[in-house]
């Protein structure tokens, strides 16, 4: 949800945030740890004669994150959200039972026999 010239937005599709609003936020992240490593980097200078440990890990700190920082910047996109799927399948058909078993289909034929003494 965010507030847009004073006005409420909400979100109601899955769909992904505009790719300038994506830029915008990368740019947002990238711009303050860039601030923190500045920061850090003036605490270890002032620091490394009065308290060694912390200027040793300001120091660190000011190293290690401009990597740190330019991994998240250049990390892709949000995932778009899963959404449930619009298809919906068919309903199933039950099979085709085999017909009971019957007097007149007894033996695999539907002819009956006749007796030897009609056949000519």
């Amino acid at each position: 949800m965010r507030r847009r010239g004073g006005t409420e937005v909400f979100r109601i599709t899955g769909a992904r945030q505009g790719l300038a609003d994506d830029v915008r936020g990368r740019q947002r992240r990238y711009v303050i740890s860039m601030s923190v490593r500045t920061v850090s980097v003036i605490l270890a200078a002032v620091l490394w004669n009065v308290e060694r440990h912390v200027a040793v890990v300001a120091l660190v700190l000011g190293v290690v994150l401009p990597y740190i920082s330019v991994v998240i910047a250049n990390a892709g996109r949000e995932n778009a959200p899963s959404l449930p799927s619009t298809l919906v399948p068919p309903p199933s058909r039950p099979m085709i039972e085999p017909a009971p078993e019957d007097s007149t289909t007894a033996g695999g034929s539907f002819a009956q026999e006749r007796p030897k003494s009609e056949q000519g």
